[in-house]
């Protein structure tokens, strides 16, 4: 009994503090379709006549602290495991926090884990609101966006949408076709008098948002009613920025045609374009099937669609189908102009944009690169074709072989359209000849010549003194005086040569007379000989003079 009494007294405060069984809700998701939110739970607890009631707070910052939690309109005393508390929230880009709990009478359980959301984020696209009408054998489809009847919007800019259809034959083995669409469009290439099922989709891209798809609905096509007045085939031929539509004529007697176009944003508004379409200046009641539009490409940023109306004599009209026109993708870049030099070995390419030089849009669009192939023209068909891409309108090549005929052509393309152009016609030009080889022979000329100036001067020299010592030998400039040249009966030519040695007379005594007879004949010669220089005027001077005298003594002497 005490120990009951004690278990009792424990329990007691225990209630009193809100202990209770009742386990609190768990998984809380919250759910939001547009501007609709419902907050569901899982409740695992076996108990009855349990309610349940949540509470949120919200903040316009970062800030957490002092932020009362207020009960949440929808979300009190509910019976069912979810609740639509779409009326209390209204600020979407806010971060809210939410939580609940179960209740029954006083008791209460502790409150679940908060749940933290900022509503744009969580939010998804609601399904749109679509019209269908059959006609001529394709379906006039009508597209309403998200919200467009609600007061408070999610989405407050309802042409950033893009619609996707997804169509299909309403048979067993149907294939799913899908494709975007404007809010108001024509599906066309169907079957006659079959019923096709679709649903439709916005989408944001831009945020990769996907919403939910609408409803299915089902409508049968018609027969399509095959007019030759109508216009069919409808092309367009486009070449650096010039705009041509052709288009093919079934009509057999007198048809005139108006071309008319569409600014393309206008398809994606919600309004009715059908009265918004002009005629292009200079394709009106014209009998021809082609028309220059390129007047009306104001802006490359954007789309076009064209179509023809066909009137023949009677004024009965039919339009053709449209023609989608997106200029820097339709448009097909043409060859660029090129112009070849060449100087100081190397090749020069001189490049003018496709369109001409002032044609901005293909130069300034298109950001336009140059491909260029270049080869050796000879009459080997394996001569390998280089290529170079350069991102000026000049580029050079060099490593050329002399006297080598070039050939070039020129592409253009744009890498961030995937986009490349039509060559330009093969120019050709030859490279001079070889230079090297005349300087080599030159400069073997120049050095052979000095080698011979090198190796002959000195050789000149000494042949030059060789000669001239000969020519002083043999040939003296200076000859002797005549005395010298006869003296003692003997020629004097040259005091460098050896001469024999005179032969001595060996002269005997025999008698006295007779040699003083001839040392008186001797002298007499002698002094007339001496009598004979004087006279002549060579060599006189006081030495020879002198000498002569001595001469004459010493003879007396011997005479005597």
């Amino acid at each position: 009994m005490a120990a009951f009494l004690s278990c009792l007294l424990v329990a007691l405060p225990l209630r009193c503090a809100g202990q209770t069984n009742l386990r609190s809700p768990e998984d809380i998701q919250i759910y939001v379709v547009n501007t609709n939110f419902t907050l569901s739970w899982n409740y695992t607890g076996n108990d009855t006549n349990v309610t349940f009631s949540a509470e949120y707070r919200w903040f316009e910052d970062t800030e957490t602290n002092g932020m009362e939690w207020k009960g949440l309109p929808g979300c009190q005393n509910v019976t069912c495991t979810e609740c639509d508390f779409s009326s209390a929230i209204t600020e979407y880009y806010d971060k809210h926090h939410v939580r609940i709990r179960a209740e029954r009478r006083e008791e209460v359980s502790p409150w679940s884990s908060t749940f933290e959301m900022f509503p744009y984020f969580l939010a998804q696209i609601g399904p749109p609101g679509i019209a269908l009408q059959s006609m001529n054998g394709v379906i006039k489809i009508k597209v309403s966006p998200p919200e467009e009847n609600q007061v408070r919007k999610m989405w407050l800019t309802p042409l950033d949408f893009k619609y996707k259809v997804v169509l299909w034959e309403n048979s067993s083995n149907s294939e799913f076709r899908s494709q975007s669409i404007f809010p108001t469009d024509i599906i066309d290439d169907l079957a006659p008098d079959t019923t096709y099922c679709l649903k439709v989709q916005a989408t944001l891209p831009l945020e990769l948002r996907e919403g939910l798809f609408s409803p299915i609905r089902c409508i049968k096509t018609t027969r399509k009613v095959n007019d030759l007045l109508c216009a069919t085939n409808l092309r367009i031929l486009a070449l650096n920025m010039e705009f041509h539509l052709h288009w093919a004529n079934r009509y057999k007697q007198h048809v005139s045609y108006n071309v008319q176009y569409l600014i393309g944003y206008l398809k994606k508004l919600h309004d009715d374009y059908s009265v918004k379409w002009l005629n292009v200046h200079g394709c009106e009641n014209i009998t021809d099937t082609q028309c220059n539009f390129s007047s009306i490409i104001t802006t490359t940023s954007g789309s076009y669609y064209l179509r023809v109306q066909a009137i023949n004599e009677y004024n009965r009209s039919c339009l053709s189908n449209e023609v989608k026109v997106d200029p820097l993708i339709t448009n097909q870049i043409g060859p660029p102009r090129v112009k070849l030099d060449i100087s100081n070995a190397l090749l020069h390419i001189q490049i003018s944009p496709p369109g001409g030089s002032e044609s901005e849009v293909m130069r300034d669009y298109y950001d336009l690169s140059y491909r260029v192939l270049y080869w050796k023209n000879s009459s080997n068909n394996e001569e390998e074709i280089k290529v170079k891409e350069i991102k000026q309108t000049i580029g050079s090549i060099s490593d050329l072989a002399p006297s080598t005929l070039y050939c070039v052509k020129v592409q253009a393309f744009s890498e961030a359209y995937n986009k490349s152009g039509h060559f330009s016609k093969g120019e050709c030009i030859k490279t001079p000849g070889d230079k090297i080889l005349p300087l080599i022979i030159l400069a073997t000329f120049v050095i052979a010549l000095i080698a011979v100036f090198l190796v002959a001067v000195p050789l000149v020299f000494a042949l030059y003194q060789a000669y001239s010592k000969i020519k002083y030998v043999f040939f003296p400039s200076c000859q002797p005086p005549l005395n010298i040249e006869g003296f003692g009966g003997q020629l004097f030519s040259s005091p460098y040569l050896l001469t024999a040695e005179e032969p001595i007379e060996n002269c005997s005594v025999i008698e006295t007379i007779i040699t003083e007879e001839v040392n008186q004949i001797v002298f007499k010669d002698y002094k007339h000989s001496k009598q004979s220089s004087r006279d002549s005027g060579n060599y006189s001077n006081d030495d020879n003079t002198s000498g002569s005298k001595v001469s004459e003594e010493m003879l007396e002497k011997e005479t005597v």
